[in-house]
């Protein structure tokens, strides 16, 4: 093991200024920092850079990275040079330093040594486009070297290759194994269960595709605080690295001190996923697009409303890995509408006929609603209609109409195309408008009513409901909903201000 403190900080800068800063903001966090000095911009920037370290001389564990261009790094000078910063490195209190068997290969050993010999080398292997062939021939490529330990960073395309990285290292107890890719994000939280487990998390820029950001890390998933005995749950979906879930969940789990992990899993193939449980040990994931469907096929159990609406968002894992399926939005529906407005005998347009509108239909048509269906492929919207008892409204009529609630069901308006409206202005005819998306919280669709004196609900009131209701199924407890409000209100707030300050 590299460090105590398996949760790497990386810093990475054009300047030494910024650089600097950087490293005084992840020492705030971790005791184990990368410094890629391939980041600055120049060969003085990168002496005046060590140059400060020497001065500060922080109590942590220092690892100088000085990766040229031909590794995938950002050093454009000859090797001599680079050995020459990382022998800097290394005198300026880096513990250790990372050399990559582009470098090494090339390089004789005996120089290495004459020149860096006083630390500790990490030999590296990095495939940003695919995994490997064979793990054990790059291994033995890095360890001819004989060095401290040897790291291999392998693109993976799917959650049965992270399973592959992850077994490797774990048979070579001085092998750093790092999955890289949007869909090994969660595998590379998840590997610092194992005992030579290591994460890579940026202060600010990601230097490898996945990383996510140290705060992130630290606050959000508790990184440091994971064992082999932490239960985890997640989210499945294609995309999903905007989901809020894992905010809104772990700060659930945090408040009620449970040895319990959230995280996103980008699932592109849904089998790819359930092959992944068992090993994974995953106890329990929500469920997004497009995936409500298809996840059906795959229980061993169904809530009978869940198998009526056709649509699943919550899945619990039970013994030897069987998968009972749940309706959630339906709850959620039904806490953010019945405090507005009495639902029975009320008469309410849904936008939409996919899994979230059967969702609403269901929940609505079962409060006593009558239900209206506006869609544009017209044989969903029939089916849903028939289904729930309700009508079909063409989109030419909708001026024509009125209702007590107007809900939209469809994806239209969610960021980042927030300039869209599934409906125009002139066809809100009713006393309240509800969109079920909660990403942003204020919706074009939401703006149009808002101009014409309409009452307005936010999806976050749904997506709150719907997240309170899967984390009871899962726990067995009433949830912290109090908590979970406020971590998910804190994350879109910051997130609104981010984009607010984008040019």
């Amino acid at each position: 093991m590299i460090a105590k403190d398996k949760v790497c900080a990386v810093v990475a800068a054009a300047d030494a200024r910024s650089m600097f800063r950087q490293l005084e903001e992840a020492l705030r966090r971790t005791r184990t920092v990368e410094l890629r000095l391939d980041w600055l911009a120049d060969d003085q920037e990168i002496t005046r850079f060590l140059a400060r370290v020497a001065g500060r001389r922080p109590d942590a564990t220092l690892l100088a990275t000085c990766r040229r261009r031909p590794a995938g790094g950002r050093y454009r000078g000859p090797i001599a040079k680079q050995l020459v910063h990382l022998t800097d490195a290394v005198r300026a209190g880096c513990t250790w330093y990372d050399l990559e068997i582009e470098t090494s290969s090339l390089c004789p050993p005996e120089i290495v040594e004459v020149l860096l010999g006083e630390g500790r080398r990490l030999a590296s292997a990095h495939f940003f486009k695919a995994m490997p062939q064979s793990l054990a021939n790059v291994s033995k490529r890095l360890e001819r070297t004989r060095p401290d330990a040897f790291k291999i960073a392998a693109y993976c395309d799917s959650l049965s290759e992270c399973l592959r990285l992850a077994e490797f290292g774990r048979r070579h107890k001085n092998a750093i194994v790092i999955p890289m890719g949007d869909v090994a994000l969660p595998a590379r939280i998840l590997s610092l269960r194992e005992r030579n487990g290591f994460a890579y998390a940026p202060v600010e820029d990601q230097t490898a595709p996945g990383q996510v950001p140290l705060a992130e890390m630290k606050s959000v998933y508790r990184a440091d605080k994971i064992t082999r005995r932490t239960s985890v749950y997640g989210v499945i979906g294609n995309p999903i690295r905007h989901s809020l879930s894992p905010q809104m969940h772990n700060a659930g789990f945090r408040a009620r001190r449970l040895d319990a992990l959230y995280l996103p899993f980008l699932v592109r193939e849904l089998p790819d996923f359930l092959r992944a449980i068992r090993p994974l040990g995953i106890k329990g994931f929500s469920v997004t697009l497009p995936h409500k469907e298809r996840i059906l096929g795959h229980l061993a159990g169904c809530d009978p409303l869940a198998r009526a609406i056709g649509a699943v968002n919550t899945v619990a894992v039970g013994n030897k890995g069987k998968l009972y399926g749940y309706n959630t939005d339906y709850v959620g529906v039904l806490r953010a509408l019945e405090r507005r407005f009495k639902l029975p005998g009320s008469r309410v347009l849904i936008v939409g006929a996919g899994g979230v509108a059967r969702a609403v239909a269901f929940a609505l048509a079962e409060s006593g609603a009558s239900v209206s269906i506006a869609a544009r492929r017209q044989k969903k919207a029939r089916a849903l209609a028939e289904a729930v008892g309700g009508s079909v409204v063409d989109w030419g009529r909708l001026r024509h109409e009125s209702f007590d609630a107007i809900v939209n069901a469809t994806p239209v308006g969610m960021y980042p195309f927030t300039s869209h409206s599934p409906i125009e202005a002139r066809d809100l005819n009713c006393r309240l408008v509800f969109d079920t998306i909660y990403r942003p919280r204020r919706t074009k669709l939401l703006e149009l009513a808002e101009r014409r004196g309409i009452e307005t609900v936010s999806g976050v009131e749904m997506f709150l409901a719907q997240g309170a209701a899967q984390w009871e199924v899962w726990m067995g407890q009433h949830a912290p909903v109090e908590v979970m409000r406020r971590a998910l209100f804190a994350a879109l707030t910051r997130e609104e201000q981010a984009q607010n300050l984008s040019p």
